[in-house]
């Protein structure tokens, strides 16, 4: 066995007023696995996500990727090492009245000089780099279009070609289909999954519905009241392990 690619040890974090998000949180993540996290709203998922790149400062506890500690890092250090961690939104996060290729093109943002984008200069290889990532993704002849006349499943995955151009290592996807219909999920999940079976890229994905858990995650883990109450294969969750991390009075869901 090699060295896991993620490790996430011992990560607390204690928002003010004393909300207790993440409590003592451990767990590795092997290169090239799709990890999901499950549990209800307010289990933590979003903050262990943000934790793990630093979008959130950990009250505790230790994060490395790929061998380089990340919460040891100066704002520089975490600036570099963010580089290679593509970001995936529940809400898109685009810049709504800018067309498409250039809410893109700021996946490049942590390798070029930030004046670039005041001036919306971008090299012709850059330019090309992002109108490939679109057609990957589907949607090259929405390069022009401004973002916010995109439905919902388009914009997302302007998202996805947005992290694209980070040539990540990593996705953190924080629950990137939570807004969209269950035919637009499998089609935003797909492009996610396509990526981490062609180029090796390791997901950790957060996600509401168990049944996406299982169709997409090698590995799950679930979450309840900010501690891992479950990590193992999605076929391990039977109705008492569901019922353990939902609720008594939970019913499964399933999204076809």
């Amino acid at each position: 066995m090699g060295k896991p690619f993620l490790e996430v040890e011992h990560l607390t974090k204690v928002y003010p007023g004393g909300v207790r998000a993440l409590e003592d949180v451990s767990f590795e993540v092997a290169r090239g696995e799709f990890v999901v996290v499950i549990g209800l709203s307010g289990s933590g998922k979003s903050t262990l996500l943000r934790c793990i790149n630093r979008l959130v400062e950990p009250t505790s506890g230790r994060v490395w990727v790929d061998g380089v500690e990340i919460t040891a890092l100066d704002r520089e250090g975490v600036r570099r090492v963010r580089r290679e961690i593509g970001m995936i939104f529940q809400q898109f996060n685009l810049v709504k009245r800018l067309p498409v290729v250039t809410n893109v093109l700021t996946g490049r943002l942590g390798y070029v000089p930030g004046w670039w984008s005041l001036v919306n200069y971008w090299p012709p290889g850059l330019v090309q780099q992002a109108l490939d990532a679109l057609e990957r993704v589907g949607i090259r002849d929405k390069a022009y279009v401004r973002a916010d006349q995109l439905s919902g499943g388009q914009q997302q995955r302007v998202g996805i070609a947005r992290a694209l151009m980070q040539e990540p290592k990593l996705i953190l996807a924080d629950e990137p289909v939570a807004s969209l219909d269950p035919a637009t999920s499998h089609s935003v999940l797909r492009y996610v999954e396509e990526l981490n079976r062609r180029e090796g890229i390791t997901v950790l994905c957060s996600l509401h519905f168990l049944s996406l858990a299982r169709r997409y995650g090698t590995r799950v883990l679930a979450l309840k009241e900010g501690r891992l109450v479950f990590d193992g294969h999605p076929s391990e969750i039977d109705g008492r392990r569901f019922r353990e991390i939902y609720g008594e009075d939970a019913v499964e869901v399933e999204i076809a």
